[in-house]
């Protein structure tokens, strides 16, 4: 059985889509889906059933998945233990981390790491917070820099890096920013954009307003916390964001009874899993104490 056959296997199976699949793995689609024919035939099983444009996993191809995972995360570690016999620092090191920490928190990290260690080849996957701890739990990736969960599934190992404290905003122009201070159930009264409820940050602000017995009036969920800010910006709600993204554009409105909220940023790893040397580097980097 060809390593590569499975890794294009669960790559479409967790994307659900041979384009995206093939964009991950650094493929054209008929390279995928040339792989996942010769799995299908070595295995004498059709693993998806394709409707259209939509695919979905058949009985055997539910049944492989998590073999399928295992063996791959056994190759993994095997690759990665005979990459560090030799004690230097190189080899791959896949990252994920969110678009937010990829963006401000990162860049002179991944320098100071790129020049330390130029033999180590750094895979970076931008994924939302929740996504990066789910491919570090199934061994997806080795590390994930992420805003932290509060309560991180056991396999995970949670390290704090950065508190990341948030502030509630509005556009200079928008009827709560002559206020300054308001109560919960009058800024529930504006229309809200905010992280998804199924987001880290989306669940802080969910769980301080229920506290309250306060429903809000969210619009469409959005995950980028760029686009929230220039939304917020342009007028058309309010949002709970970090206080790094605050500037001439928004204006602090301060909410009696919450609190000063804040959520913490990080790194997760697995814990059962042993670093490679280029992985274990990456966090000594990013918890020097």
């Amino acid at each position: 059985m060809d390593i590569r056959n499975l890794q294009a296997f669960v790559r479409v199976a967790e994307s659900g889509s041979f384009s995206l699949a093939a964009e991950r793995l650094h493929l054209t689609q008929p390279a995928v889906s040339k792989r996942i024919a010769a799995l299908e035939s070595g295995l004498a099983h059709r693993l998806f059933d394709r409707m259209g444009r939509r695919l979905r996993l058949t009985e055997a191809g539910e049944t492989l998945l998590p073999r399928a995972r295992r063996i791959l995360a056994e190759f993994e570690d095997a690759r990665r233990r005979l990459e560090d016999l030799s004690g230097e620092v190189g080899g791959h090191l896949r990252l994920g981390t969110s678009h937010h920490i990829g963006l401000h928190r990162l860049p002179p990290l991944l320098r100071d790491f790129t020049r330390r260690y130029p033999e180590a080849q750094l895979d970076l996957e931008f994924l939302d917070s929740e996504a990066a701890c789910e491919a570090v739990a199934q061994g997806r990736l080795d590390l994930g820099v992420v805003t932290l969960p509060t309560r991180p599934p056991d396999n995970l190992r949670v390290i704090p890096v950065w508190p990341d404290p948030l502030a509630f905003v509005v556009a200079p122009d928008h009827p709560l920013a002559v206020h300054r201070r308001v109560s919960p159930s009058r800024l529930a009264e504006h229309r809200a954009i905010l992280p998804g409820p199924e987001t880290y940050t989306g669940q802080i602000i969910a769980r301080a307003f229920q506290a309250r017995g306060v429903q809000l009036d969210a619009g469409p969920s959005i995950h980028y916390l760029e686009t929230i800010k220039m939304l917020v910006a342009v007028g058309l709600g309010w949002s709970l964001l970090p206080r790094s993204l605050l500037d001439e554009q928004l204006i602090e409105v301060q909410v009696q009874g919450l609190g000063k909220l804040s959520r913490t940023l990080g790194l997760v790893r697995h814990r059962e899993r042993t670093l490679s040397n280029a992985a274990q580097a990456f966090v000594d980097l990013l918890t020097p104490d």
